[in-house]
């Protein structure tokens, strides 16, 4: 593989994203990695040790392992998954705003 691919935002993830995004385990990742399935190279992040994969052999191993369907399930549900966080956190930050225009709205009427 080429270097650039290590290095192009969104061609790499981490062992657990793997995981997360594609149903795999971590043992999973590790056999694929020793029977030559997988590069891996090793990062840290805050100390933390982890391994870095390119997207499209997870991808690949993926279809392999389990095939089109499953894998287009596990997207869909891992897409889905990312939507409810998103919601979660702009219903959030738009409780946060909407308090702190409360606040304003007073202390406008208090002043005048």
């Amino acid at each position: 593989m080429s270097e650039s691919q290590w290095n192009q935002q969104g061609a790499t993830l981490s062992h657990k994203n793997a995981c997360r995004e594609f149903g795999f385990t971590e043992d999973e990742i590790i056999d694929a990695v020793r029977a030559g399935k997988l590069q891996c190279r090793q990062n840290y992040a805050h100390g933390n040790p982890y391994l870095k994969l390119l997207r499209t052999e997870v991808e690949s191993l993926a279809l392999e392992l389990r095939g089109g369907k499953d894998v287009e399930a596990q997207k869909l549900k891992h897409d889905l998954q990312k939507v409810d966080t998103e919601i979660v956190s702009l219903k959030r930050r738009l409780a946060s705003l909407e308090r702190h225009k409360s606040e304003l709205l007073e202390r406008a009427r208090q002043a005048t």
